[in-house]
């Protein structure tokens, strides 16, 4: 894979803050890739989402479904999305970067941004939508967008399906891992850090299908028990940023520093906040089996063969939390309904299927599963480009 078709860095002229937007490939004249809010975001660390976007894509392309994946792309700004500013600043970056929303560039929430808080700053920054550039892929646009809005409006347990349809994601990549290994659900443990849209989902979903969650961090500290966190408390008492107020726990539950779900006794570990988590350094701390990428690319790669050689397996961000994006078109172009049901059911058969060929290819090639990722978009991206189009 070459470098990305467009890299570029805009300064905001009011507040002297920074914005990037890459895009990797187009595909049909499309990339897809959302949208982050976060202090120190960087230019490279936004090429990199932007790389992996191409790669869950590619990984969801199926020859019979109505969904055609597209290129990958990822915007970011060097914010604190608790700023008073921060709100002001992303309306003068989407008005900045309205030319690429208009054409070539579908976006939406992405760490620090809700997708509300998206839409409204789409709207006053002049744009139809944020996810625009598709629709003249669409075979019937007025009942393609009528049917995303549906699903955005349906909430399940008083949470919004889009809030839910990734973490559903995860906790089936999580789940197809411990049945390869021939571990029960029943007394594993889960520690997760970040109770946001990604973090919160998983937990319930994990939790639901029987495993105990024993952690969970935020901004605050990690919140521990080992019999188990009542995790619908838990999610109940969350802020819009995923911080949960103190005052819901228990009185066993514990309350430990910011870093400490690191370390716990848990069997799998789901980073599901902020990237660049994991290093070299922290690594040697982690005593669980599994890591199951929920966050954009938590590991850093030099602590992947580190981890390895302990008998830890990464489950990579592009397979495991690629369930978001990929609901997101399924729903747009008919694959599926507005209905949690149906939604949850090709989620939970379409990321079983995509972590069976992860873990297949790297048993088979004597690969970690990070390896096996690539190599199956390797074996995807000449198929699509043939049969699409790509700009490299």
């Amino acid at each position: 894979m070459t470098t990305p078709l467009l890299s570029l860095t805009w300064t905001d002229h009011v507040t002297g803050r920074q914005g990037f937007l890459v895009v990797d490939r187009l595909v049909r004249g499309v990339a897809s890739g959302g949208l982050r809010m976060r202090p120190g975001c960087t230019l490279d660390e936004v090429a990199g989402l932007a790389r992996g976007m191409t790669m869950k894509e590619a990984l969801h392309y199926d020859p019979a479904a109505r969904y055609v994946p597209l290129g990958g792309a990822k915007g970011g700004i060097d914010c604190d999305p608790r700023d008073p500013e921060a709100y002001g600043l992303l309306v003068r970056y989407l008005r900045a970067m309205r030319p690429y929303v208009e054409s070539c560039w579908t976006t939406g929430e992405d760490l620090g941004l809700s997708q509300d808080l998206v839409d409204r700053a789409a709207a006053e920054a002049g744009l139809v939508s944020s996810i625009q550039a598709v629709y003249p892929l669409l075979d019937d646009e007025a009942a393609a967008r009528r049917r995303l809005a549906d699903a955005f409006a349906v909430e399940v347990d008083g949470i919004g399906l889009d809030e839910l349809a990734g973490g559903c994601g995860v906790a089936e990549s999580a789940l197809a891992a411990l049945d390869a290994a021939g571990v029960p659900y029943a007394g594993t443990r889960v520690a997760v850090q970040g109770l946001g849209t990604m973090g919160g989902a998983t937990a319930r979903f994990l939790t639901r299908a029987g495993l105990t969650v024993v952690a969970v961090a935020d901004i605050k500290g990690t919140i521990v028990n080992p019999e188990g966190l009542d995790v619908e408390a838990l999610l109940a008492a969350r802020d819009a940023y995923g911080t949960v107020d103190r005052s819901a726990l228990r009185p066993a539950d514990r309350e430990l520093p910011g870093d400490a779900w690191l370390s716990l006794d848990a069997e799998v570990l789901v980073p599901a906040a902020v990237s660049y988590a994991i290093d070299s350094g922290n690594q040697e701390r982690i005593r669980a089996r599994w890591i199951v990428e929920a966050a954009n690319m938590p590991v850093l790669p030099a602590a992947e063969p580190l981890l390895a050689a302990r008998g830890v397996t990464v489950l990579p961000d592009v397979v495991v939390n690629s369930g978001t994006n990929a609901w997101w078109w399924w729903t747009l172009f008919g694959d599926i309904g507005a209905d949690p049901d149906e939604a949850f059911a090709h989620i939970r058969r379409s990321m079983r299927a995509l972590a069976g060929q992860l873990l297949a290819r790297a048993e088979t090639d004597g690969t970690s599963p990070r390896a096996a990722a690539h190599a199956l978009v390797a074996d995807r991206l000449p198929v699509i480009a043939e049969r699409f189009g790509w700009y490299r």
